[in-house]
């Protein structure tokens, strides 16, 4: 067991062309995490994942996967990981049972330790296991993927857009299997998502990275705490005459009628926010409060990088 399960130092990729995919990134993930690796589309994500998993070549620097460098000890670092990647890339002639048993073999699984029929239960398979890919449906080859990606007994388990366009019942398979692995068995998850709101429930870590670099690396909470805008929204007893007016707060009026009175909860105090709603004459019903959320921080740090 390392303290860290990856660990990337001035990673560069630049590709025919001329085209500086990465540029320059260094990245630890941490052991028995699920971490989230975010950015926006050609940030350089995939070529990142396609690096770690042995399947393009960097341009320069060094990758450790589970303490084997890339480099010098390739067997022993592609073992490592399982990916599972965007793109339904399967055999269609095979079958779930079949695809699983080759998966096996290319990476030197003896028979006595390979556990197809477990890992096909697992991603609820089992009564598909001798169908033929072809005529799977777009879920159930994404189940397959998984379960290809868990066949050698990765310490690392890579998801590369797991749940993009895939319905409700799937995802949360996917995510309690991900949360199953992550528990009990001590997998390191790396999740790539465009679904902000997942990274936030699923990773305890995260990663942001744009044009090639990386922006951020902190705590999900630590991240979360950047941005101390906070929103009060407050219902009317009745429509109000005028609006709350402030120094600091920004007020605006939702379609049912509520009014979210935006502020900096370091520069402005919940007792302010209520006494500037008392001064406009408002009464009450109801009040909550709604604190940034991932996409805030994500849109915040990206934003502020672009080029």
């Amino acid at each position: 067991m390392t303290q860290d399960a990856i660990r990337i130092k001035d990673l560069r990729k630049t590709y025919a062309g001329g085209k500086q995919a990465l540029k320059g990134v260094d990245l630890n993930v941490p052991a028995g995490s699920v971490f989230g690796l975010l950015g926006p589309n050609g940030a350089g994500k995939s070529t990142m994942i396609n690096i770690m998993a042995g399947l393009v070549t960097k341009t320069s620097g060094q990758v450790d996967i589970w303490g084997w460098d890339q480099d010098k000890n390739p067997r022993q670092s592609r073992a490592a990981i399982g990916v599972m990647p965007q793109e339904l890339n399967l055999d269609p002639f095979f079958t779930p049972r079949a695809a699983l048993e080759v998966q096996a073999g290319l990476y030197g699984v003896p028979k006595a330790q390979r556990r197809s029929d477990e890992i096909l239960e697992m991603v609820g398979l089992t009564d598909k296991a001798e169908a033929y890919a072809r005529t799977l449906s777009g879920g159930m080859r994404r189940r397959l993927l998984l379960a290809k990606a868990l066949v050698h007994h990765p310490q690392i388990l890579v998801l590369d857009e797991p749940t993009a366009g895939v319905d409700i019942e799937l995802r949360q398979m996917l995510w309690e299997n991900v949360r199953k692995l992550n528990r009990d068995r001590g997998m390191t998850i790396i999740l790539t998502t465009h679904y902000l709101e997942e990274a936030e429930e699923m990773c305890d870590e995260i990663a942001i990275i744009n044009h090639g670099e990386k922006v951020t690396q902190q705590s999900t909470q630590s991240m979360l705490g950047q941005l101390d805008a906070k929103t009060m929204v407050i219902l009317p007893e009745t429509p109000p005459a005028a609006l709350p007016q402030a120094e600091g707060i920004i007020v605006d009026t939702r379609e049912d009628g509520a009014l979210a009175l935006t502020y900096r909860s370091s520069e402005t105090s919940a007792e302010d926010v209520l006494s500037c709603v008392h001064a406009a004459g408002i009464r009450i019903r109801d009040v909550r409060t709604e604190q940034a959320d991932l996409e805030d921080v994500f849109l915040s740090l990206t934003s502020s990088r672009a080029s």
